[in-house]
């Protein structure tokens, strides 16, 4: 029975080769390419360390140190079986790790990088797009006091940068103007979808009942915080939204965001909190001035 070369060999062929190429700089590119390498394997160790992957991670280890083992000691059936698995690896860790290479290619995304846009431009004014955001903040932040006072238990989520779609396709659909009377209404205790998240997108209600996931089961919470409090914390930790609690027990107001739970906040605070975050910075008139006239000279005019 033919068996290929064990996974672990070719590892150390590998590392062998990187060796050689050490050895062998001769130009500043050969340089960027161990630069660019190293900030690779830098990236996807600091990706899982901090994720439920780590977990993966060492079962993987276990995994090629098994199939080493079972190599050494020229075990035939064992051998060929290992070595089906590990020939396709890439496909194998691709499926394995396929929601921490999502995350790594959307914090990419939400990047200075990627909040280039051409020429300057935006469909929408800053002005106009304020407003409609000042307005569902207000709306919001008057929800939350009334929920608050009646202990009501509410949960919204406030998209950003992160696309939220797969968390939107858990619920229903709303579409809709932000009113308190409605988010009051989503979150009575006999509403059907009481129970679920809001999701709020562009100013608008996106959606209703939305599952959200729980935070990591690697990560120790606080065992007063309940289901809401943990879905939003998780929510947090797996994208840069804003997340609002209010909770049915206390009527205390939270907010999560990027894995950190602020507690029994004022509606002052979170007023001020989703202002910040959620409104964009419109140039300055010294800035506006400065395009002006940029503008003037490429016109040809004085």
């Amino acid at each position: 029975m033919g068996v290929t070369m064990p996974f672990y060999l070719s590892f150390s062929n590998m590392f062998s080769e990187i060796g050689k190429a050490i050895l062998s700089f001769n130009s500043i590119s050969d340089v960027l390419d161990v630069l660019l390498v190293a900030f690779v394997i830098y990236s996807a160790i600091k990706l899982i360390r901090e994720t439920r992957a780590i977990q993966l991670a060492k079962g993987f280890v276990l995994l090629v140190a098994v199939y080493a083992i079972v190599y050494l000691l020229k075990m035939p059936v064992s051998t060929y079986m290992f070595s089906m698995i590990f020939s396709n690896i890439l496909l194998v860790l691709v499926i394995i790790f396929a929601p921490e290479i999502r995350h790594a290619l959307e914090s990419v995304g939400r990047s200075n990088v990627g909040k280039f846009s051409f020429m300057g431009l935006k469909n929408n004014s800053v002005s106009q797009k304020n407003e409609e955001l000042s307005k569902m903040i207000h709306e919001v932040t008057k929800a939350c006091a009334d929920m608050s006072d009646k202990r009501v238990g509410a949960l919204m989520v406030f998209e950003q940068k992160s696309i939220l779609g797969d968390v939107i396709n858990t619920g229903t659909k709303v579409d809709a103007l932000v009113s308190t009377e409605l988010i009051e209404n989503l979150f009575f205790p006999m509403a059907s979808l009481h129970d679920g998240a809001v999701i709020f997108r562009d100013g608008k209600i996106c959606a209703a009942g939305c599952i959200l996931p729980l935070v990591q089961q690697n990560r120790t919470v606080s065992s007063e915080l309940g289901t809401r409090h943990r879905a939003a914390i998780g929510m947090s930790e797996q994208s840069d939204a804003l997340v609002v609690v209010v909770s049915e027990e206390t009527g205390g107001i939270s907010l999560a965001y990027k894995g950190n739970l602020k507690r029994n906040i004022s509606t002052g605070d979170l007023r001020e909190i989703l202002s910040k975050h959620l409104l964009e910075k419109e140039p300055s008139e010294k800035s506006k001035l400065k395009l002006f006239t940029k503008g003037r000279k490429k016109d040809g005019t004085k």
